[in-house]
């Protein structure tokens, strides 16, 4: 491998050639040599975004010629267009401010401008990094990032998961079965109202994650290094702002309390409390599914789901509830994250949070792997759910807990009697109700109608 020399404040160092990146970058690749998690793409793309806007407000407000200006822009564009993807290979185990992570865009915009541009020379602290710090950036790029993902992955996911569980209301309305709570037996309701269940935690999910991303709208750009502007003209973070709106296609203000958007993570702590409260929800819907779905002959096996692959090495035919086990692994790993986002939140010393790499990293894929996750839940399992009818009508007409509409008629205590006598003498309910004599053939059938107690 050629080598060629780069310099920082700490003397000289040796860079591959063949890579744009500088000292700095080179520095943080020798002394991190920890773990294989990199810093997410999705924060590098947000960091590009926020040059190219860095750029265009200095150059507004008179502190860098238009040449230069352009030029940054061009180059954070071709990062955007993914041309450079190998420049960027800083692992989340480093500075907890990520402020290498910061240079490493620096010097990576700044070499590709210098490459590109013969009468242009850009510095990467003095240019790329004007009126701004690895302080005010690096929270700036991963409340970007975090807030871009989930508009543009996570909630168009979402949308497409409730639309089959609207669909699959439509188609299953007539079909009537039996209830359960604490995994027994209860009253009867509409198949179509336990999925309508599922569809409202997913809608509810939907709106206290848009709701907790919100918060991080508000972006630290503008505080440089402890919050108080220095080096940042005055307006600087309201361009830049507008700028980022305009490049991102979200809408990003400034804060107004610059101390707080630095050293607080409050709104990342908002934000993955909603994901993770989707991540429950969708726990729960999956765990209802392959419940539903147990058997095919031994279990409850009340609804089918599709048969993607097999399900074991020695038992032929076997076929597993895959889908639902790898969205529950992902709501567990989520729910971890949330964890780990809480504690480094708590973490802030005095003007600065220095967890925030681990806290992008948790949070960004957290989102990846809920978006991933609902679309293939979707397509591969709740898409071709189909409800085995014969079986759901004959576990409610087996059903004891049918007894309930006869409380208001024969008593409760009288009641439970028949519901036990039925279980304890394996006959049905009705059998029991007419050898206990509390109703007659007729009054019975006309009472006991599940259809009219959903």
């Amino acid at each position: 491998m050629e080598y060629r020399i780069e310099h920082d404040t700490m003397g000289e160092v040796k860079v591959p050639t063949e890579h744009f990146w500088g000292a700095q970058t080179q520095r943080s690749l020798e002394n991190f040599c920890i773990g294989t998690e990199t810093i997410p793409m999705e924060v590098i793309r947000s960091f590009a975004v926020l040059k190219s806007a860095a750029a265009t407000a200095n150059q507004k407000l008179g502190k860098m010629d238009s040449s230069k200006a352009e030029a940054i822009a061009e180059a954070c564009n071709d990062i955007l267009q993914n041309k450079y993807p190998d420049e960027f290979p800083l692992k989340v185990w480093q500075t907890g401010s990520g402020t290498q992570s910061n240079m490493n865009l620096n010097e990576v915009i700044a070499h590709i401008v210098n490459a590109n541009h013969s009468d242009i020379t850009i510095h990467p602290n003095d240019d790329v990094n004007m009126s701004q710090s690895s302080n005010d950036t690096f929270p700036t790029a991963m409340n970007m990032a975090a807030v871009i993902m989930i508009h543009e992955k996570l909630i168009p996911a979402i949308d497409t998961l409730i639309a089959t569980m609207k669909r699959l209301e439509d188609e299953n309305y007539d079909v009537i079965k039996i209830g359960r709570t604490h995994l027994q037996d209860a009253v009867p309701l509409r198949f179509s109202q336990e999925i309508s269940g599922w569809r409202g935690m997913l809608e509810v999910s939907k709106d206290q994650i848009i709701q907790a991303s919100d918060q991080l709208r508000k972006i630290a750009i503008g505080g440089t290094a402890v919050g108080t502007g220095l080096n940042c003209p005055a307006g600087f973070d309201k361009l830049c702002c507008e700028e980022i709106t305009k490049l991102a296609g979200e809408k990003f203000e400034a804060s107004p309390n610059k101390f707080h958007a630095l050293t607080s993570k409050d709104g990342y702590v908002f934000t993955s409390g909603a994901l993770k409260g989707l991540a429950a929800n969708l726990m729960k819907i999956a765990n209802d599914i392959r419940w539903l779905a147990n058997g095919p002959r031994c279990g409850l096996g009340e609804i089918t789901i599709p048969e993607n692959e097999p399900g074991s090495s020695i038992m032929p035919g076997k076929v597993n509830p895959t889908q639902c086990e790898a969205i529950t692994m992902i709501a567990i790993q989520v729910m971890g994250n949330d964890t780990t986002i809480g504690i480094g939140a708590s973490q802030g010393n005095f003007e600065l949070n220095v967890f925030m790499p681990v806290l992008a990293y948790n949070m960004i894929q957290s989102i990846r792997l809920l978006s991933d996750g609902i679309i293939s839940l979707e397509k591969n399992c709740v898409s071709g759910i189909k409800a085995k009818r014969e079986k759901m009508e004959s576990n409610l007409n087996n059903s004891l807990m049918l007894v309930t509409c006869l409380s208001p008629v024969i008593g409760y205590e009288n009641a439970a009697h028949c519901a036990h006598k039925a279980y304890e003498e394996d006959k049905t309910l009705k059998e029991a109700v007419l050898e206990l004599g509390f109703l007659s053939e007729e009054e019975y059938d006309k009472i006991v109608r599940p259809e009219k107690m959903v």
